[in-house]
């Protein structure tokens, strides 16, 4: 007993480890005692036991051990620490308490594991219990099973891992004991309720009986989804929630989350992976290629075998992809393609993602192998398609579907559109985005018209399978324009699709069974993989939750929080809602009138189209103000502007009527529900009016308004092509510099670069200045949110033109595009939204390089360059990857498809030789770029290889790769980088190099991401590895990525991670990670993209803690200042970091504020000194390094702390270049101010700023730059000097950026380089500069050496240090430099030494080189011609650049103040030089006279000036009837409604059916033939004509060559076609419409009839070649003569051109010519002559006369001379004015031609015939009868008479006086009036002062043009053309373009001119009056007028009447003594002084 009582006394902790098991006994129930006591699971009693618990489950006695497990089991329940002794317990049940014959031992044992798994620790139970499964004990086993079946069932299959069960199932079903057998069979059904039929494949190989007894058992199961019904501790919550749902008896719902997730197993999981490549038959690759099919099926047939292994593992399939893949694109044999099928079908299903990387390639074959009709083949392909999809996504595969989609084959694209129905299935509405949808949809609907029905079906099925997936909203607006017939059969099948993923509705989708995906096992696993992505998704509510909230608001602009919203739902319903575009269909004219006359008032309809102008403009004031009051709802729009648009429409010829009515446009845009269809009506007028002087401000509101409403894309794309479509320059340029502005204020979202591109080349190559001025600045405007990519549009345009555009490049770069301010209203909440949208705002950037065209290079990686890549030899390899350099370089960019190339690269990465693997990094980037987003496709095979080479140990070939994979990620971006396990892996090789620099990359680029694949979290245990790695670097950088990863994965998850790490790491990360969580808020999950969102201002942001830094940037970049909004805000500032990311209360944000108001720069007394000293006595670190370490930053930092303001040097140190912009910012404010504090730290700010240099951001760069500009100006100012430590420590890294590739910051620098010579001597500059010139960019040396050419020719030979000599020896030495740049600079600046000290520089330089010597005296020569002439030519250059663009652009000025002080600015500069002074134009020259008697301000008179003479060109120009044009204005009415009838019914005139075709031919055969009606086709003619000729060539084609046709029927649709052109052609104001180009291709198809040898064989064929024989005649006749003269020159060019036509086509079209000649005489005065000389120009360019002599005919040079022979007849010399479209009519072997003949015909008459000379002055012989000369005086006093000609008509009499002075012009003034006597004597003594240079004589009188008209006898007459006298120019170009548009408004067009008189009978023919002007001498006269110009550069302002403040200046004055106008200068400043 004494025994007994010693124990009795023990401590309960030590009575369990007693010897005696009563004592234990005793121990084990006290303890269960106390531990039932304990409340607190933290306890500190828990851990006493801690060791014990493994001691009470595996006691020797039964009995005690039963009490002891007890005990165990309510320790695990309770105790916090329990779950440390998981492993040692677990493993004591298994081997002591499992193998007890006592049933109770073995439930409390199953009870205590079970418990374990509740307290999270299920991996470590599980391990051990599968150990036991080893055991030898049946019992032991069986017991594991039953726990392990209890464990499944009650926690389910989330917690318990299958795949390691699985694996040893069906070992256990062939034990040897039957109770391990029947358990084994307990534990399958469970698990196969947990997950179905994934568990069939791994037991396939079990014995059949038990798999019959098993699927016996699974039958009976319940079919619904299993839950859990026990929860882990951590779950407890959701259990409570789920009985509680139970108890109110409703269905489980709460669970349905979990319920969803069960199909989370994949069979394929559960395999084991096999080895496939090895086990290839040796000869594969041989018999693959074998010329016998059935050795090329043996070696199939072996693949086919080891594909059917279910899970292959990863390895190098790209040999045998390539192999089998070849096999289904050329194969001819189909089994045998249909089995390669197969066998991809079967790698695809094995590989899974792995196989991805070979997708790309594959996918373009297989459906190219669609073709094959055969049911099998299909078949195999369809699987192995969507097999393939499987691996791969949408996204990559997306460029290959699309190429394949415009296909021909009905079948191809049949199946296409079925693959893409399928993949949608597959999608969700995230994987399925806007931007992959466009495409998909596009190409879709193309195919929904397609003529093959089964093509039409699939593309209905696929959209909608669209529809279904992705939602309407998403699908509508691509859907926008199909009919409700087929939108139907969409919708239709949309409701039959099911979805893989199924859409949840309600509780649906958990009843919902999983489908497997029929004959695919592995599909069904996918499938069921991708859905547990998708849920898991959202799992981390609150992380996805702040960024919608951002998205929607924060204030940056007060307004548009507003609407915006804080919940995206509400964001997204809106964004639904305003996108979608008011669509209305066009209403009838008589519709229009109904609902406009409800609204408007009686009086205002009526008057609309009065003809007296007040009456209009009173209706327009009426109008304005009812739409003014009008309610947006009840606003006819279309009705409105219909009104607005009826006669005279736009043709209104009143100004103000006109300006009023755009107003009124605008304002409906503006405040009603404005559709496209009503812009259509209006946009035309607009266009047209765009370049009015009045009225163009009016019209480019108006469509700004209708641009806000229509959405600018659009607008801007109708407007463009409008403005294209026509001929007036003006209008043209206006619309160009609209649509700058309005992409501006709209922003560049939705433009379609590409057709503005197509436009803006027209523009740039058109000839008027002005019109390539207005594109050179669009394309800089378009360029601030293209970039530099937009450059490649033009690089095949001039030089020239190339460097203007790269001049506007220049100018914009560096600027940000300014932040949009118009279209918000409507669109906001669409920018908002974007937000969410992952990649979305990537595709603005990607989006214009997506139109360049892509070349297809495959076919150029030849299998020779591929073994050349791979060659042994290291310099054929090197020569390979040269080629492969070169072909990438000339292609630019390429298509995805690069063949072989991936895997030549991908060997080259791992090549010996390092310079190899550079290039190839190289190569790599430049692939990037090239290929752009589409290098996706590529990351998986060619991109992980580069991380690899991130662990390569020299540091220049790890630069490189970064680069190169930065390079990748920026066109990729980073999903596909981080999904699947390549980086992991990578991550897992224990290199340091590769672990600190992919970490470090991985840190750089986390933070920008919104959202991360899953697979991130598969990198997290080597990241916890490398935290613990024995190299330092690997430590620091995975500790700098802790926190970004967190960021994505979530604390828990990451501690989760911990689990596996041994306990000592484990405890050590856990600190980590707790230290990282702190630190996380810091970084928000907003990515990089919203921040410049809302520095854009488009997506403003709430103030919330969470996102401060975002708040931060937008403050630094709105403004610099502290911000009094943010004080207000509690906010975080951008301390959060430090305060460890907790919300600080709102006062410590004030107090921060507060503390920003004093001084930024501290005095600290002595403080530089001390520095330096410190420096001196090495007590501190040098400032000397390549790159700056971060000990050096520390330095400066603490260096900085005693003398700049807190807040400041936080934000100079800050981690994101935002606040450095922020920081220098600060400091400029902070210049003036604080000068002497800036002096006293100036060496820290230097070395701040060297810092900056070292950045990769320009922004701060470019600040940087601007600050030191400004720095050192103050410096210079305060005339401080730079001490030798302050330059030491900054010039040399000032100098590095000298070699900036950019322009503008290599100019900043030289500019700061400049002026830093007035702070530190120029002599102790050189030395730095000359280090510089030792660099290894070459830029940095040809800059440095041309700064040192500037410090020489500045400061003369002193500065060169050490001394001249050597100095120069130096610089010499790059004269032989590799870099042109750089030799010239070197020859630059020596001949700059030379130029100041002569031949001493060849002493000075020393010996050079042969070659260096020559260039340098080459050199030397040239700069000894120049000199002189410079700088004059800097001056000349620029005026007469200026002057030529104004007198050309309409010299419209808009007049600001500004403007007009700078050309005065330019005219003063030049009045130096005399050759200068003349180059002014008189609009330019100062008026000295008038300054002097003047005392005000002269400014403000300059812009009435050009107002004046505006009024006065207008108004003569009202001329009565303007019913030439074609379209007549009343014709509106009629027109509209029946316009799309008549362009349905065209359309099918070219129907490929026969008889739609002839239907359509005779209801337009029904309208031509009724006079009446025949006029509804006008507008129409050109479309017609297009669809007829479209038919012949299709019977030509076609028809006549298809045996089972009819021939009956062709000749009948021949006779329908001919019988319509013949009403037409008999028709003459219709024949008028057809354009050349159209009449061109007729006669071409006419031609090509009559010569069609089949028709002469079909009985009636003779019949219809007579009859088109016919029709070409009435064609020749009828047409507008000038077309039809143009197209059949140019049908005579081509002809003669195309070797493949017959002489007979051209012998046709030459008599075709013939009959034209014969109908000359009687046509002449309706051609335009200038066109039909330069297409006859042309002609002779393309055929000079001896090609056309080498012809085998002689005809065409004969027809030539007979067509120019009789034009030169019927014209006379005058033909020689028609040459003016002719650039340089000079060089034209025509104008030689004309002249010959001219003189032939001059000779032979023997009399000379009236002619203008080149001066313009008209002689008359002396011979002429008194009768011409009388002719000749009425003409000039017409002209007289005539306000527009006035001036020319007095310079042509004082010729006319001056030449024959007794000429009697008595008798022609004795009819006129007194008055306009006068006027002619006055006007020819005026021009006799100006011809005799008597200087200025001011004309006090003006004629008003009214009186000038009344007093002439003579009809006026509008001949306008411009006479020159003595090449003086009269009227500039000016106005001949606003004549131009003038004639436009008023229907005289410029081109026809039907049956008007020339010029040469209105002179001849005084009788007779003129009708309507001719165009022909505007014309003539252009030659002229440029020559003139060139004499003399001023021109006058106005035509007929000079402002008394006007004065003239004579040609002569210009060379005025210059000294005298220098002293009345001075005279004028002293009197205003």
């Amino acid at each position: 007993m004494g025994d007994d009582s010693e124990w009795l006394k023990l401590p309960v902790d030590q009575k369990c480890e007693h010897k005696l098991w009563k004592a234990r006994l005793s121990g084990y129930e006290e303890a269960l005692k106390i531990f039932q006591k304990i409340k607190d699971e933290k306890s500190p009693e828990w851990s006493k036991y801690l060791g014990l618990i493994k001691k009470f489950v595996t006691d020797s006695n039964a009995v005690v051990q039963l009490k002891g497990l007890e005990a165990a089991l309510v320790y695990v329940d309770n105790a916090h620490v329990a779950g440390k002794t998981t492993g040692e317990v677990v493993s004591g049940v298994v081997s002591k308490v499992f193998n007890q014959p006592k049933a109770k031992a073995k439930e409390l044992g199953i009870e205590i594991c079970l418990m374990y798994i509740e307290i999270e620790k299920g991996e470590s139970v599980q391990e051990e219990l599968l150990k036991g499964l080893d055991n030898k004990n049946p019992k032991i086993i069986v017991a594991c099973i039953e726990t392990l079946r209890k464990a499944l069932s009650e926690f389910g299959s989330k917690i318990i891992l299958l795949k390691p069960i699985i694996k040893v199932l069906p070992k256990l079903f062939e034990s040897r004991d039957k109770a391990v057998r029947d358990e084994a069979k307990l534990i399958a059904v469970e698990i196969y309720r947990w997950i179905r039929d994934a568990l069939r494949h791994p037991l396939q190989n079990i014995n059949s009986v038990q798999l019959k007894e098993l699927e016996e058992e699974w039958v009976k199961l319940p079919t619904g989804a299993p839950k859990p019904s026990r929860f882990l501790r951590s779950q407890q919550e959701l259990e409570a929630k789920l009985e509680q749902q139970q108890s109110a008896g409703g269905d489980a719902e709460g669970g349905g989350d979990d319920g969803d997730e069960v199909p989370q197993i994949d069979a394929y999981e559960l395999l084991e992976a096999i080895e496939i490549l090895s086990k290839l038959p040796k000869d594969f690759y041989d018999k693959i290629e074998a010329k016998k099919w059935q050795e090329r099926k043996e070696a199939l047939e072996a693949v086919e075998v080891l594909v059917k292994n279910p899970k292959l593992e990863a390895g190098d399939y790209a040999d045998l992809v390539k192999a089998l893949k070849k096999v289904v694109g050329k194969d001819t044999n189909v089994m045998l393609v249909a089995l390669a099928a197969k066998c991809l079908t079967g790698l695809a299903v094995g590989l899974r993602k792995k196989f991805g990387q070979y997708a790309g390639h594959v996918v373009p074959t297989i459906l190219e192998k669609f073709k094959e009709k055969k049911p099998q083949v299909v078949q195999a392909l369809q699987e192995a398609i969507d097999a393939v999809f499987l691996t791969t996504t949408l996204q990559n595969i997306s460029e290959d579907v699309l190429a394949v989609m415009d296909n021909k084959n009905p079948t191809i694209k049949q199946q296409t559109s079925l693959f893409i129905a399928r993949s949608f299935r597959h999608c969700t509405a995230a994987t399925l985005p806007k931007s992959l949808l466009k495409p998909f949809c596009a190409a879709l609907l193309k195919h929904i018209n397609d003529s093959a029905p089964e093509v039409r079906d699939a593309a209905f099925e696929a959209l909608g399978t669209a529809l279904k997936v992705v939602g309407e909203k998403a699908v509508n607006p691509f859907l926008a324009d199909v009919d409700k017939l087929k939108l139907d059969k969409i919708k239709e099948c949309s409701e039959k699709v099911e979805l893989v993923h199924g859409k949840k509705a309600g509780s649906a989708a958990e009843k919902k069974e999983f489908k497997p995906v029929p004959g695919r096992t592995a599909a069904s696993g996918t499938a069921g993989d991708k859905d547990t992505k998708d849920i898991s998704a959202p799992k981390p509510g609150p992380l996805k939750k702040a960024p919608t909230t951002k998205a929607g608001g924060p204030p940056k602009k007060g307004k548009t929080t507003a609407p915006g919203g804080s919940v995206s739902a509400g964001t997204k319903n809106k964004k639904g809602l305003e996108t979608k575009e008011i669509v209305e269909p066009e209403l009838s004219i008589e519709v229009c009138e109904e609902k406009a006359s409800a609204v408007l008032p009686p009086t205002c309809m009526q008057l609309l189209d009065s003809s007296n102008w007040k009456e209009r403009l009173a209706c327009m004031e009426e109008f304005q103000k009812t739409v003014e009051l009008m309610e947006r709802t009840e606003m006819p729009c279309q009705a409105l502007v219909k009104m607005l648009a009826k006669k005279p429409g736009w043709k209104e010829t009143n100004f103000q009527v006109m300006q009023m009515k755009l107003h009124i446009v605008a304002l409906i845009a503006q405040k009603g529900n404005f559709s496209k269809t009503s812009a259509q009506i209006v946009l035309d007028g607009l266009v047209d009016k765009i370049g009015d002087v009045k009225c163009g401000n009016n019209a480019k509101e108006a469509m700004t308004a209708i641009a806000e409403a229509c959405m600018l894309p659009w607008t801007a794309e109708q407007v463009m092509s409008m403005a294209f479509s026509q001929k007036n320059p003006k209008n043209q340029s206006e619309t160009l510099n609209w649509l700058s502005n309005a992409i501006k204020e709209f922003g560049f979202s939705g433009l379609n670069v590409k057709a503005f591109i197509n436009n803006v080349k027209t523009a740039l190559a058109a000839t008027n200045p002005a019109v390539r001025t207005s594109a050179i600045t669009l394309l800089g405007v378009i360029y601030l949110y293209v970039g530099p990519s937009l450059r490649m549009f033009f690089e095949d345009e001039k030089p020239a033109l190339l460097s203007q555009i790269d001049a506007e490049f220049e100018k914009m770069q560096g600027q940000s595009p300014p932040a949009p301010t118009r279209g918000i209203s409507k669109h906001s909440m669409v920018g908002a939204d974007e937000g969410d949208d992952g990649d979305e705002p990537d595709d603005g950037g990607n989006d214009v390089v997506d139109l360049l065209p892509r070349i297809e290079i495959s076919d150029k990686i030849t299998s020779e360059l591929v073994s050349k890549i791979g060659d042994k030899n290291w310099k054929i390899r090197k020569e390979g990857l040269d080629e492969v350099a070169g072909i990438i370089n000339e292609a630019k960019f390429i298509q995805p498809n690069i063949g072989e190339l991936p895997t030549a690269l991908k060997g080259r990465l791992n090549d010996s030789n390092k310079i190899l693997v550079q290039q190839t990094l190289n190569i790599l980037q430049q692939l990037a770029v090239a290929m752009g987003p589409n290098i996706k496709q590529h990351v998986k095979n060619l991109g992980i290889p580069i991380i690899t080479v991130l662990g390569d140990s020299k540091n220049n070939v790890r630069a490189a790769a970064l680069a190169t994979v930065n390079a990748w990620a920026e066109q990729t971006g980073m999903k596909e980088w981080l999904e699947g396990e390549d980086l992991s892996e990578e991550l897992k090789k224990e290199n340091p190099f590769l672990r600190q620099e992919l970490l470090g990359w991985l840190a750089e680029k986390l933070p920008t991401l919104r959202s991360t694949p899953t697979d991130l979290i598969l990198c997290v245990p080597h990241l916890y590895s490398c935290l613990e790695d024995r190299n330092g670097d690997v430590r620091k950088k995975a500790q700098d990525a802790l926190p970004f990863f967190m960021m994505h994965l979530g604390y828990e998850k990451m501690a989760k991670a911990t689990g596996k790490l041994k306990p000592t790491s484990k405890d050590q990360v856990l600190a980590m990670l707790e230290k990282a969580k702190a630190n996380m808020p810091a970084k928000p999950a907003v990515p990089a993209k919203a921040m410049s969102k809302s520095m854009g201002g488009s997506a403003p942001a709430k103030f919330q803690p969470p996102p401060a830094p975002v708040e931060d940037s937008v403050s630094s970049n709105m403004e610099p200042k502290p911000d009094p909004k943010k004080a207000k805000t509690p906010g975080i500032s951008s301390k959060a970091k430090s305060a460890q990311g907790k919300k600080i209360p709102s006062k410590t944000t004030l107090k921060e504020d507060d503390d920003k108001s004093g001084p930024v720069f501290i005095v600290v007394p002595n403080g530089k000194e001390q520095r330096m000293k410190d420096e001196k006595g090495l007590k501190v670190l040098k400032w000397n390094f390549t790159t700056p370490r971060d000990e050096y930053i520390e330095q400066l930092k603490t260096q900085m702390s005693s003398c700049v303001a807190k807040w400041l040097q936080d934000e100079m140190f800050h981690s994101d270049f935002q606040h450095h912009n922020k920081a220098l910012a600060v400091m400029v404010d902070h210049l003036e101010s604080e000068k002497e504090g800036i002096i006293g730290c100036l060496d820290l700010i230097l070395k701040w700023l060297t810092l900056r240099f070292f950045d990769t951001n320009t922004s701060v760069l470019m600040k940087a730059l601007e600050y030191l500009k400004l720095l050192f100006t103050l410096l210079s100012e305060e005339e401080y000097h730079l001490t030798e430590n302050e330059a030491s420590s900054f010039i040399p890294y000032l100098i590095l950026k000298v070699g900036e590739p950019k322009d503008v910051i290599r100019k900043d620098v030289r500019a700061i380089l400049n002026r830093m010579c007035l702070v530190y001597p120029a002599s102790k500059m050189f030395p730095f500069i000359m280090e510089g010139t030792k660099s290894k960019n070459s830029k940095q040396r040809a800059e440095c050496l041309e700064e040192l050419g500037c410090l020489i020719e500045s400061y003369g030979m002193n500065v060169c240090q050490p001394t001249p000599g050597k100095a120069l020896k130096e610089i010499a030495i790059h004269i032989g430099d590799r870099d042109n740049a750089v030799r010239n600079a070197a020859l630059n600046t020596i001949v700059t030494v030379y130029n100041v000290h002569g031949d001493q520089v060849f002493k000075l330089i020393g010996n050079l080189s042969e070659k260096d010597m020559s260039m340098l005296e080459e050199r030397i020569k040239r700069s000894a011609k120049r000199p002189s002439a410079a700088p004059v030519k800097q001056v000349e250059e620029k005026p007469q650049r200026t002057q030529n663009i104004n007198s050309n652009a309409n010299m419209l000025r808009k007049g600001p103040a500004e403007d007009m002080s700078s050309k005065l600015n330019q005219a003063r500069s030049m009045s130096g030089h005399p050759e200068a002074s003349q180059m002014v134009r008189r609009e330019f020259q100062l008026d000295l006279d008038e300054i002097e008697n003047d005392n005000g301000t002269v400014r403000c008179e300059m812009p009435e000036l050009v107002q004046h003479k505006l009024d006065d060109i207008f108004e003569p120009v009202l001329i009565p009837e303007p019913k030439i044009r074609a379209v007549s204005p009343h014709f509106d009415d009629m027109h509209s409604n029946t316009a799309s009838t008549i362009n349905f019914i065209i359309s099918q005139v070219a129907s490929g059916d026969i008889s739609t075709s002839i239907q359509a031919l005779t209801q337009i055969d029904e309208v031509l033939r009724q006079e009446d009606k025949a006029e509804a086709m006008s507008g129409h003619i050109d479309q017609f004509l297009i669809a007829t000729f479209m038919q012949l060539r299709l019977i030509y084609n076609t028809h006549m060559a298809d045996e089972k046709l009819d021939k009956d029927e062709i000749i009948k649709l021949y006779s329908c076609i001919i019988g319509n052109m013949i009403s037409l052609f008999q028709i003459e104001s219709l024949a008028r419409e057809a354009s050349t180009g159209v009449l061109k291709d007729l006669m071409h198809g006419l031609i090509t009839l009559m010569l069609d040898s089949r028709i002469e064989d079909l009985e009636e064929g003779q019949q219809v070649i007579r009859s088109v024989n016919l029709l070409v005649v009435k064609v020749l006749e009828k047409s507008d003569q000038t077309n039809i003269l143009s197209a059949l020159l140019v049908l005579l060019q081509d002809s003669l051109l195309a070797t493949a036509s017959s002489p007979k086509f051209s012998e046709l079209v030459m008599k075709c010519l013939w009959r034209m000649v014969r109908l000359l005489p009687d046509t002449i005065n309706s051609i335009n002559l200038d066109r039909i000389l330069l297409d006859i120009h042309i002609f002779m360019k393309v055929f000079p006369k001896e090609k056309l002599k080498q012809c085998k005919s002689e005809f065409p040079i004969r027809t030539l001379k007979t067509l120019l022979h009789t034009l030169c007849k019927l014209k006379g010399p005058k033909i020689l004015d028609h040459l003016t479209m002719i650039d340089n009519k000079n060089e034209s072997e025509l104008e030689a031609h004309l002249c010959r003949m001219m003189k032939h015909s001059m000779d032979q008459t023997g009399s000379k015939s009236d002619k203008e000379t080149e001066k313009g002055a008209s002689r008359i012989d002396e011979k002429s009868s008194k009768a011409k000369v009388n002719d000749f005086l009425a003409e000039i006093f017409k002209k007289i008479g005539s306000k527009e000609n006035t001036k020319e008509g007095l310079a042509e009499l004082y010729e006319y006086k001056k030449k024959y002075s007794d000429a009697d012009i008595e008798p022609f003034l004795k009819n006129s009036s007194q008055f306009f006597q006068s006027y002619v004597e006055r006007g020819l003594r005026v021009i006799e002062m100006e011809r005799e240079g008597k200087g200025r004589i001011p004309i006090s009188t003006g004629i008003s043009p009214q009186m000038e008209v009344t007093c002439v006898p003579t009809p006026t007459s509008t001949v306008s053309s411009l006479g020159n006298t003595n090449g003086e120019e009269v009227g500039p170009s000016v106005y001949l373009e606003r004549l131009k548009i003038l004639r436009q408004r008023c229907g005289l067009d410029n081109t026809k001119q039907d049956d008007r008189p020339p010029l040469t009978s209105l002179l001849s023919k005084p009788a007779i009056p003129p009708v309507a002007s001719s165009t022909d001498m505007l014309h003539s006269k252009l030659s002229q007028l440029r020559e003139s110009r060139e004499q003399h550069q001023h021109s006058d302002l106005d035509s007929n009447q000079t402002h008394s403040a006007g004065t003239v200046t004579s040609s002569s004055s210009s060379t005025t003594n210059i000294d005298d106008l220098k002293k009345r200068l001075e005279r004028i400043k002293s009197s205003r002084k």
